[in-house]
């Protein structure tokens, strides 16, 4: 295998599915905790929620740390890295033009997991909303307000 920078790599071999679940997670540029602001994450909440309005994707959980996400979708009609591109670039405009952000937002690349149907998501869905009590943001979820899941 070629040399290749680690966000090619990531595409190597990638194949998405309509109607698949997929976690997706993706990281800010230099890991720096852009979404300490609360202000900021909810702008990449409004392109969660564009992304599902157009057809893309169904989000079925998601949470914004300060810097980085996880969403499960199920993917609609978008390919990933469609819908990937189009929420980065979205939400790195919003977040440019609310504070004159000059610097890149997002690390290139993401990361996917392909989920069985059989796959516990209710389970996988509170383990991903439950990442600021892990990381010790937080002393109860709904102290968090970058989360949502369509089961809790």
């Amino acid at each position: 295998m070629p040399d290749l920078p680690a966000a090619h790599r990531l595409r190597l071999g990638r194949y998405a599915e309509q109607h698949r679940i997929y976690l997706l997670t993706t990281n800010t540029f230099h890991r720096e905790p852009v979404f300490n602001d609360f202000a900021l994450g909810r702008l990449v909440v409004a392109q969660f929620r564009a992304a599902q309005d157009q057809g893309f994707a169904n989000s079925l959980a998601w949470v914004v740390m300060p810097d980085h996400f996880h969403w499960l979708i199920e993917l609609q009609q978008c390919s990933l890295s469609g819908l990937m591109q189009q929420t980065k670039s979205r939400s790195t405009k919003a977040v440019k033009q609310r504070c004159g952000r000059s610097t890149d937002l997002w690390q290139r690349g993401f990361h996917d997991r392909a989920l069985r149907r059989e796959e516990d998501l209710v389970k996988l869905a509170r383990y991903v909303v439950a990442n600021p009590l892990r990381a010790g943001l937080v002393e109860k979820l709904g102290d968090y307000p970058l989360w949502d899941a369509i089961w809790v």
